[in-house]
């Protein structure tokens, strides 16, 4: 018999959730077949087939994690043929004991029904027929939404409690281990942003002045260990832009911005906006931050106490812009203010290191240039 394990999908993930089987027990299958969607931290990954033969056995059902390395599918017999995969296929005597998993049997979906997987996955999961669902997504894709609205209404408007996986799952387990790791201090502060116009790019705003902050206290541009105790500074700013979906809280790392400009930020900006939407951004553009900037304003709040995720000693929030009523060349007058929060790691950033890369990035807020970053 044939065990084929679960390889790496993505630059040492740890595990993957199974979203959909694409076959069953007693299917014959080719080589670079389907074989399951799996939904990791980073994306939804299909794992195709790395040999002929037939399926005797499915490690796990849908909802399942399965971690890196154990079994997935057993194969009747088949010749041997790594093909695409990049893990291996190897002899394993490697049994799950009855009860560590319910054993899936899911059939594959009809084509006719325009879905993703992790959309299949969750209709499955509120037993909610996709040939019944009115889709609104484009091209006539069903989203998630559709089928959340579709189980409401077929309930009289009561949902089901719903397991969190993918993104969501991973992001309980980040915040979970900020929560016990960092020792978190946030310090709030106002920047006066009247010369900024109608045309100023706000996010590549606070991304030149984190820049100038790094410059000002390098010490927030770094990764820590809590173990061993040791702190790296970055030379380069690897930049998480924390981007809020339905599925959950994304954070693509834009690379070593200082020597890019605004023009560029943007670009990449948008560019992530897309990948990230359609879930098509990779495991290694997810990876590397060394400092967190979080644009929560765009939606709501003045101040908040953003979520250092560890190795980062560091995360920057931007509040709602307002008007406020403020002193300015000695008279009272009407300015716009954006609300700054910072969040360090204390165990690695001092105060003074932390209220210095905080000022910086108001100076330059309020000075560099007329019309701030476009």
């Amino acid at each position: 018999m044939k065990i084929f394990n679960l390889p790496d999908l993505g630059e040492g993930l740890a595990d993957a959730e199974i979203r959909e089987w694409r076959v069953k027990e007693g299917d014959s299958v080719t080589v670079d077949q389907p074989l399951v969607c799996m939904e990791t931290a980073k994306a939804v990954v299909e794992v195709p087939s790395p040999q002929a033969g037939t399926i005797k056995k499915l490690y796990g059902a849908v909802g399942d994690v399965i971690n890196t390395g154990a079994p997935l599918v057993e194969y009747e017999s088949a010749e041997k043929d790594k093909g695409s995969v990049v893990g291996s296929l190897e002899e394993s005597s490697q049994r799950l004991e009855e009860g560590d998993v319910i054993i899936g049997t899911a059939k594959q979906q009809a084509t006719s029904v325009k879905a993703m997987p992790a959309v299949r996955a969750l209709a499955k999961q509120l037993n909610v027929d996709l040939n019944t669902v009115t889709a609104t997504g484009p091209q006539g894709q069903i989203t998630q939404e559709d089928v959340k609205n579709f189980a409401s209404q077929k309930s009289g408007g009561i949902t089901q409690a719903e397991k969190l996986h993918g993104v969501r799952r991973a992001m309980a387990i980040g915040m979970a281990q900020s929560h016990q790791e960092i020792v978190p201090v946030t310090i709030i502060e106002d920047a006066d942003v009247t010369h900024w116009t109608s045309e100023t790019d706000m996010t590549a705003s606070l991304m030149r002045a984190i820049v100038a902050g790094v410059k000002a206290e390098p010490a927030l541009n770094a990764w820590f260990d809590g173990k061993s105790l040791e702190r790296r500074l970055f030379p380069e700013i690897n930049l998480g832009l924390a981007m809020d979906t339905e599925e959950g809280l994304f954070v693509p790392v834009i690379k070593d911005i200082a020597n890019y400009t605004a023009k560029d930020w943007r670009a990449s900006i948008d560019a992530f906006k897309k990948s990230v939407k359609s879930r098509t951004v990779t495991p290694g553009e997810l990876q590397g931050a060394t400092i967190t900037l979080s644009n929560y304003g765009m939606i709501a709040g003045r101040y908040a106490t953003p979520i250092v995720i560890p190795p980062m000693v560091a995360i920057l929030g931007c509040g709602k812009m307002r008007e406020a009523v403020a002193v300015y060349e000695g008279k009272m007058a009407i300015r716009k203010i954006a609300p700054l929060s910072l969040t360090f790691d204390h165990r690695a950033v001092t105060g003074g290191e932390a209220t210095r890369f905080l000022a910086a990035v108001i100076k330059d807020l309020e000075q560099a240039g007329n019309d701030g970053a476009k």
